[in-house]
Parts: C-alpha cells; sequence; structure tokens
C-alpha cells in the first residue's frame, strides 16, 4: 500500500512535516500582523503636520534661537 509522498504521507519527514507546516504559517500570519501595525502607524504619522509655526515656537521656548531671530522668522511666515 502506498502513502503518497512517502512516510506518513508528509514527504518523508514523518511527524517533523506538520511542525514545519505550522511554523511556516505561524510565521506568514505573524509577519502580516506586524505589516498591518506598521502600515497603519504610518498612516497616523502622516495625518497631522506640524506647522513652520509652531516649530518655530518649539525651537524658542528649547533656546535654540534668540527672540529677535524668532520675531523674524515669525513675521516672515505670517
Amino acid at each position: 500500500m502506498m502513502w503518497g509522498l512517502g512516510y506518513g504521507g508528509w514527504g518523508g519527514l514523518g511527524w517533523m512535516g506538520p511542525v514545519f507546516m505550522l511554523a511556516f504559517w505561524a510565521l506568514v500570519i505573524t509577519g502580516g500582523v506586524f505589516l498591518v501595525r506598521y502600515l497603519v502607524r504610518q498612516g497616523r504619522v502622516g495625518d497631522r503636520q506640524e506647522s513652520a509655526l509652531e516649530i518655530l515656537k518649539r525651537r524658542y521656548a528649547r533656546g535654540e534661537i534668540e527672540k529677535e531671530e524668532f520675531e523674524a522668522k515669525r513675521k516672515d511666515l505670517t
């Protein structure tokens, strides 16, 4: 009587065939979940862009630029 692909019907791998198949599909599903999560996060980041004035205010608050430079750039932006 022939079993088709080999011992146990798994291409000669015996009981390891189903284990490898299960591991393969677990990796495929896990990869898909991570891909979807990555794409969703990328979409959220692009939803709200910080305005130039907000960036300027943040830089002034951190002390990266002086008041004169802040006022000049704010005047240019408005």
